[in-house]
C-alpha cells in the first residue's frame, strides 16, 4: 500500500495488523482521487474508521488543508501516526483514538469531505449516515451562487456492494456510485436548498 500521487507520492504505508480494518487497494484509491482531484485542494477532511489512514493521507498528499483521523483501535492509531511521520504530513493532521459515532454526535467542527469506511457487514455505515442526516451542519455547504461542479461538501461511504441499500431521504442525497470489484463507493451531497419565492410573482 502506498501514496499514489502528490507530495508524498510513492511512500509506502504500513497496514494495521489483523483483520479489523478495511484497507482500500491502490487501484481503487487512484480512481477515487481521479474523481476528487478537482475539489481536494484546501479541504478540511474527516477520515472515520481510518484504519491505516491511507485515504486521509492521500488527501493530504494531494492538497487537503487538514485531516482529522478517527479510529477506536490503539493499533490503528499507532499505524496512522507512523504513516503520517513517514510521509511528512503530520503537521496537517490530528489523530484521535475515539468512537466515530460519539465524535459525530458531539463535535462542533464541520468538514468539506467525510470518508466513512467501517468494518464490513455491521450496518455501521447506515448509523453514520443517520447521524449525518440528523446533523447536516457537520458538512459544509458551498456558495449557493457558485457554478463550480463541486461547490458543496461531500460524504463518501466505502462498503461491500452486498451491504448497499437506499437510505431515507434527508438533507443529504446520493449523487453517485462507483463499483470496483468487491468495493463500492457511494457519494452523498447536500440536497438542493428549496427555491425562495419570487417576490415579484403574484403568488409570492
Amino acid at each position: 500500500m502506498r501514496v499514489v500521487a502528490g507530495e508524498a507520492k510513492g511512500r509506502e504505508l504500513a497496514m494495521v495488523p489483523g483483520r479489523t480494518t478495511r484497507p482500500i487497494v491502490d487501484r481503487v484509491k487512484t480512481s477515487l482521487f481521479d474523481i476528487l482531484r478537482p475539489r481536494i485542494e484546501g479541504v478540511e477532511m474527516l477520515d472515520m474508521f481510518a484504519g491505516s489512514g491511507s485515504v486521509g493521507i492521500e488527501a493530504l498528499s494531494q492538497g487537503a488543508r487538514h485531516c482529522t483521523f478517527l479510529d477506536l483501535e490503539p493499533k490503528a492509531v499507532a499505524v496512522i501516526r507512523k504513516n503520517l511521520a513517514v510521509t511528512g504530513l503530520a503537521g496537517r493532521a490530528s489523530v484521535h483514538q475515539a468512537d466515530s459515532f460519539r465524535f459525530l454526535r458531539s463535535t462542533s467542527l464541520s468538514f468539506d469531505l467525510i470518508y466513512v469506511a467501517p468494518p464490513q457487514y455491521r450496518e455501521m455505515w447506515r448509523e453514520a449516515m443517520e447521524i449525518l442526516q440528523a446533523r447536516p451542519e457537520l458538512l459544509r455547504r458551498g456558495d449557493p451562487g457558485s457554478d463550480e461542479e463541486f461547490a458543496n461538501g461531500l460524504v463518501i461511504v466505502q462498503i461491500h456492494p452486498k451491504e448497499y441499500g437506499p437510505i431515507d431521504a434527508g438533507p443529504l442525497r446520493e449523487t453517485r456510485q462507483k463499483k470496483y470489484g468487491n468495493t463500492l463507493l457511494v457519494f452523498y451531497e447536500p440536497s438542493p436548498a428549496p427555491a425562495c419565492p419570487d417576490e415579484s410573482s403574484p403568488l409570492a
